[in-house]
């Protein structure tokens, strides 16, 4: 069987309008002869190519009639999986998630033990930026949203009221979870004071 019946093959049973990155087929073929065969399936209309490495099968609205796309996030959590990475909200995102600030992000903004960049999804743009592993810990998890806000908000901007907002927002597991993380000292101070303060 060729390269690309095998990669038709498969394709025709993936779910339409999800996201998928091409190095799936790696154990198909070569490099070379994937990226041939994916180009002449978006070419035939049969995939649809939504960023560098990235395809879907189209799926269509059945209300407009459209090619209804995944979401740009949803597109960068593709990538990042399959690198191995670990992603984390940004800390101005963690904020209004726990209700200290109102302002949304101008640009979706993504933490990652990965490289700096830019990844763009059409007409839409995810930037990622590397940062240590200590703000990575937690990823994707109410513990990890706490973490990389105080990380935000900073030494500087902590106040008592600040902290016991964040730790109202968790559970006694995750606020175990989260004194248990590797962290600054003024970070874990404000959090013991935060704690004797509910006691």
């Amino acid at each position: 069987m060729s390269v690309a019946q095998a990669i038709l093959n498969r394709v025709k049973h993936m779910p339409k309008g999800r996201p998928f990155v091409g190095a799936v087929f790696a154990q198909v073929g070569s490099r070379a002869s994937i990226n041939k065969a994916l180009s002449r399936l978006v070419q035939s209309g049969t995939l649809e190519r939504l960023a560098r490495g990235v395809y879907m099968r189209p799926k269509m609205s059945k209300y407009t009639g459209r090619v209804v796309r995944p979401s740009p996030l949803a597109v960068m959590e593709v990538i990042t999986k399959a690198n191995g990475e670990k992603i984390q909200i940004h800390g101005a995102e963690a904020v209004r998630r726990l209700g200290l600030s109102t302002q949304m992000q101008v640009l979706p903004t993504f933490y990652t033990s990965g490289s700096t960049r830019e990844i763009k999804v059409g007409n839409a743009v995810v930037r990622l930026r590397h940062v240590s592993k200590d703000r990575l810990q937690h990823a994707g998890t109410t513990v990890g949203v706490a973490l990389t806000a105080l990380y935000y908000i900073g030494k500087e901007g902590l106040s008592a009221n600040v902290v016991s907002k964040i730790v109202s927002a968790l559970s006694g597991e995750e606020l175990m979870k989260l004194r248990a993380c590797k962290m600054p000292e003024w970070m874990r101070s404000a959090l013991r004071f935060a704690v004797k303060e509910i006691e």
